[in-house]
């Protein structure tokens, strides 16, 4: 269910006051007999600072406009690691996601690496299973992250069956050639280049720990401390 805009009361209050004032204006108009030079002049006044009113309301809800709406994401609330990780693993997976989940709109945080599902956390979705579909292969391919804005318009949101069914907005950032970081959020075009750009920071840090710690093979194998 979509959270109310607290602030649209206070959008749309100029707009209300400044037609309120001009139908006011014009009843007061059209109720007077005689129209004196001094009222003539206060109703052109009247009617100046109305549109004044509406001009600012409608100024104000362009340059602040409404939040994306945000749903509550279907699904258990959860912290899953992988038991094999060497411990540093494990502490900076819980350093990142931490972050993320209390310093973003991200509500769902999955890192995927070397074929296995390294951490689940935040609300988890109904499979715990990671299969690279289209998106999460282009983007290991291609190296660049890839920005959902508003999950439900894309076709290939499919392939994201591990995240809660009504995830609205998703990124998915590479580790290194071998792993991905998928975040979900809960309101669509909800990161702002400043989230992007930290979010980036983050997948580097993990990639340089898990090229320390985890071994380099096919065969998915992790070495432990």
């Amino acid at each position: 269910m979509a959270k109310p805009d607290r602030n649209e009361v206070l959008r749309q209050l100029p707009i209300a006051i400044g037609i309120l004032g001009g139908v006011l204006l014009l009843v007061n108009r059209y109720s007077t007999g005689d129209l004196t030079p001094s009222q003539a002049r206060s109703d052109v006044l009247g009617v100046i600072l109305s549109a004044l009113l509406i001009l600012s309301g409608l100024l104000w809800q362009k340059i602040q406009p409404r939040s994306p709406d945000a749903v509550e994401l279907l699904g258990p609330q959860g912290f899953e690691l992988d038991p094999d990780l060497p411990n540093p693993v494990k502490t900076e997976l819980a350093w990142a996601s931490h972050l993320l989940l209390t310093n973003t709109v991200t509500r769902s945080v999955v890192v995927w690496d070397r074929g296995r599902v390294l951490l689940r956390r935040g609300i988890l979705g109904p499979n715990s299973e990671v299969k690279p579909g289209a998106i999460v292969t282009r983007v290991l391919e291609k190296q660049k992250a890839v920005y959902l804005v508003a999950l439900n318009l894309y076709p290939g949101r499919v392939e994201f069956d591990y995240l809660p069914e009504n995830t609205q907005g998703l990124i998915c950032q590479p580790i290194g050639d071998r792993g991905v970081l998928i975040l979900g959020a809960n309101a669509p075009r909800s990161y702002t280049r400043q989230d992007e750009r930290w979010i980036e920071g983050i997948a580097d840090k993990l990639t340089a720990t898990f090229e320390e710690y985890l071994l380099d093979l096919d065969d998915v194998s992790i070495t432990k401390t």
